[in-house]
């Protein structure tokens, strides 16, 4: 039995996928607008020790396989695909003609896998200097590649789309005005940013509502560029980002809180802290606006440790339902008063991430190299296919720290110029 045969066993005849092999063998049509080539054993030797989404990920990064046209077209034509979908037969006639040499062949995973016995040595999961070092890993890639991909806004987080037509620039200044007026933004107020990236929030809120704002993160690159252009920009009376781990910051007594994005790599057993020590920072009447990724439900595992995303992009990343946390937020203290599920919103911003990497392709491989640059390609790209399929989903929760007497100081219903 020859590689192609395995593939259209797996995948079926009618996929539309062009399928080439270094044995020789082919499958599918030729006129394919999606092509797949395994150019080495070493590919099927990854495959044959990871089934599944982590042995494809390895295959594809190292370069021993490739695939011709759209990243997305193809993710979204295999995403059921398993190799449970073939019978017990198949797959002992499979096994017989690889033979057991891909089993016992030795290849070790591409260096852009990080090692999970690097991050034990750092201490338990979300211990600061593992927390330091996962972010590192993911977001100290280079500032230059992220403009790429990111655009002038700079923002690695979900945008807010006001119209189907909307930009890319355009939707993340509508996320974090929507943030701010979420948040009752107003002059003279204090805002504290965790996980603040590259300082978009931060300098927004500066720039348009007169805020002070301090932004935290743990990169140093992102804290670095963002001191950068809250200087040229002329906001340094009003916004500083400081590298730093959020749970250092000393100052209390904000106005808001905004955490976009950071959630994700707290950890479940983490947030009870996070909230408490978020709760603290704020004033009675203060409102904190939590927006993250989550689970569609309670019932997937938060962490897939040894999966694609874990294992190459975020680290002890952990993704939990919006209900558990609000519940976290709730029984810290929070009056819960608006949530929003942004997942299109956010299925439309990996696509265009996606297209800027693509235009920028061959300058981003000279910036960080084939590997890296095929990691972002195959992630991204997992990725909208997931949020179109409600894999995963993206929440926005507004909670605010109640006065003495039980008041929230909100209005009677939000804002009608809210996005």
């Amino acid at each position: 039995m020859k590689l192609a045969e395995i593939f259209e066993m797996v995948v079926g005849s009618e996929a539309g996928i062009r399928f080439r092999a270094y044995d020789g063998s082919k499958a599918g049509p030729d006129s394919a607008d999606i092509g797949v080539e395994v150019k080495s054993p070493i590919a099927v030797a990854y495959l044959a020790q990871a089934p599944g989404e982590l042995g494809l990920a390895r295959a594809y990064v190292s370069g021993h396989l490739d695939v011709d046209g759209d990243m997305y077209s193809l993710l979204a034509r295999m995403w059921s695909l398993t190799i449970n979908d073939i019978t017990t037969a198949q797959k002992v006639a499979a096994i017989r003609a690889l033979g057991v040499k891909p089993l016992m062949m030795r290849v070790p995973p591409p260096p852009q896998e990080v090692r999970r016995s690097m991050l034990a040595k750092m201490g338990s999961r979300h211990a600061k200097q593992r927390d330091a070092e996962a972010i590192h890993h993911h977001y100290d890639v280079s500032n230059k590649f992220y403009s790429w991909v990111l655009g002038p806004s700079m923002a690695y987080t979900c945008a807010v789309y006001p119209t189907e037509e909307s930009t890319l620039e355009e939707a993340q200044y509508t996320k974090f005005d929507l943030v701010a007026k979420k948040l009752g933004l107003k002059p003279g107020m204090r805002l504290l940013d965790v996980g603040c990236g590259w300082g978009g929030m931060v300098m927004h809120a500066a720039r348009e509502y007169g805020v002070k704002a301090l932004g935290v993160t743990l990169s140093r690159q992102q804290a670095e560029w963002a001191q950068k252009a809250i200087a040229e920009a002329g906001l340094g009376e009003l916004a500083e980002v400081r590298h730093m781990d959020y749970r250092d910051v000393t100052e209390s007594g904000f106005d808001a809180v905004s955490s976009i994005g950071l959630t994700e790599h707290i950890g479940k057993d983490q947030l009870p802290f996070y909230f408490k020590f978020l709760y603290d920072k704020l004033v009675p009447g203060g409102r904190i606006l939590n927006h993250c990724i989550t689970r569609p439900t309670g019932v997937e595992k938060t962490i897939n440790a040894g999966g694609f995303i874990n294992r190459y992009v975020f680290p002890d990343g952990e993704l939990e339902s919006v209900g558990h946390l609000i519940r976290q937020m709730e029984d810290l203290g929070f009056e819960i008063r608006h949530e929003e599920n942004l997942r299109e919103h956010y299925a439309q911003t990996l696509r265009h991430w996606c297209i800027n990497l693509d235009d920028h392709w061959d300058e981003a491989v000279e910036e960080v190299g084939q590997g890296t640059a095929r990691v972002w390609r195959l992630y991204m790209a997992g990725c909208v296919v997931g949020f179109e399929r409600n894999k995963v989903q993206l929440h926005q929760v507004l909670g605010v720290k109640l006065d003495d007497r039980g008041a929230a100081g909100v209005p009677l219903r939000p804002s009608l110029d809210w996005p």
